[in-house]
């Protein structure tokens, strides 16, 4: 039988979503919607079934970006080009300038994933993956566009459109495809030991991302949550890695020179982000092998931001929110902060007595390895001491201080 999009149901479930979201806002006057699908004949396909069915209804304009050329929009006059259409989606985050208000604005984006990363568009609140990748990368890199730093809405909903059929279902059929890929690269080569190479790969990357899959599925995910090996911590550091190469850019150099165990001091104003010390450790030797077995994607480097009282405050698997926390503190601030380092190196006899930062520290390194002891780190703060020696660190053999950033209390705390 033959579906239309009369007898398409899934259409249909689009359509009462996009509908209850415009008649019961999550966030009052908000009716900006974004789906995603990773077809663009689907995409096309959708913006002719909602356009002009959500102007007509609901008094919304909407726009098509495939990233192919045939962008589209209701608003009569508006530029099809990237840049103009997403400004007008999304018009506070894009900085749109007041004279440009005239271009009307844009309430529903259907797109591909050519705009899945490095695109602010957190005037939105409310997104859809119309089907499922069957990478969660791009699922997760998806709802960044929305679920970031200076979003104006107190809550946001992420929306997944599962496929008919059992996940597992869904993963076997990947996984037939990838070992007929195998069987044709091997019978286009004749190298026998191809096979045992490359399906051991596919097949460990498989299983993989059927955990990944059946996490988000069955859960409600923190984008920042890599328990079971669910690395979503990589999907959401974009922007941190290109502001790192535009620095690498301007600054060819400077951060080679920097020795291990830096360290700066700054004061917290805001009351989101606690005093306490920010470490970034390196796991060293077996431990670095050891830890890097649970599937953590920044191995082996490890960010923990540890409160004043010895409690962790963020541990190693909330690394975008501790970078966001030190985008909060060190934006802005070229020079160092001469105030609380006067502080800091009275409470420390400058910096003889160091025995409070290692207890944070200890805490730090027990969050990463999962142990309670707290030996072999005051070495760490020791003259030429960034190490913790081999063996001393019951479970976790080696880890060495890269920097860290003390975080004084405000003069209001």
């Amino acid at each position: 039988m033959q579906v239309d999009p009369d007898r398409d149901a899934k259409l249909q479930a689009l359509r009462d979503m996009i509908q209850s979201k415009c008649r019961n806002p999550i966030n009052e006057g908000n009716r900006k919607i974004i789906v995603f699908t990773a077809f663009s004949d689907t995409a096309q396909y959708l913006y002719e079934q909602i356009s002009d069915w959500a102007k007509k209804e609901f008094g919304i304009e909407a726009a098509l970006v495939t990233g192919t050329g045939r962008n589209q929009t209701t608003i009569p006059g508006l530029r099809k080009d990237l840049a103009t259409i997403l400004t007008s989606f999304s018009p506070h985050s894009k900085e749109r300038p007041e004279e440009l208000a005239h271009e009307g604005t844009l309430d529903l984006l259907i797109a591909t994933d050519c705009i899945s990363e490095g695109q602010n568009l957190q005037d939105c609140d409310w997104l859809i993956n119309y089907d499922i990748h069957w990478n969660p990368v791009r699922i997760i890199q998806r709802f960044g566009r929305i679920d970031r730093i200076g979003s104006p809405n107190q809550r946001i909903q992420l929306v997944n459109f599962w496929p008919n059929m059992e996940l597992d279902e869904y993963i076997n059929l990947e996984q037939r495809v990838s070992g007929r890929m195998v069987l044709l690269d091997i019978s286009a080569t004749g190298e026998e030991n191809l096979i045992e190479q490359q399906s051991g790969n596919q097949m460990n990357d498989l299983e993989y991302r059927r955990k990944q899959l059946l996490k988000l599925q069955d859960t409600v995910i923190d984008l920042e949550d890599l328990s079971a090996g669910v690395s979503i911590t990589d999907l959401t550091l974009t922007d941190f890695r290109i502001d790192l190469a535009q620095y690498f850019k301007a600054h060819p150099g400077k951060l080679e020179e920097i020795p291990l165990g830096a360290s700066a001091v700054t004061t917290s104003e805001d009351a989101d982000i606690p005093p306490g010390i920010v470490f970034c450790l390196r796991a060293e030797g077996a431990a670095a092998g050891k830890i890097t077995d649970s599937g953590y994607p920044l191995a082996p480097h490890y960010l923990v931001h540890v409160g004043e009282d010895g409690s962790v405050l963020l541990p190693y698997t909330q690394a975008k929110r501790i970078l966001d926390r030190l985008k909060r503190l060190s934006l802005g601030r070229d020079l160092p902060d001469a105030t609380a380092c006067t502080r800091y190196d009275k409470e420390t006899k400058q910096g003889e007595d160091m025995r409070h930062a290692q207890q944070l520290l200890a805490a730090a390194v027990a969050s990463v390895v999962g142990k309670s002891e707290e030996r072999a780190v005051a070495s760490l703060f020791s003259p030429g001491g960034t190490h913790a020696m081999k063996g001393e660190f019951a479970g976790s053999n080696d880890f060495e201080v890269v920097a860290f950033l003390v975080v004084m209390p405000g003069a209001s705390t």
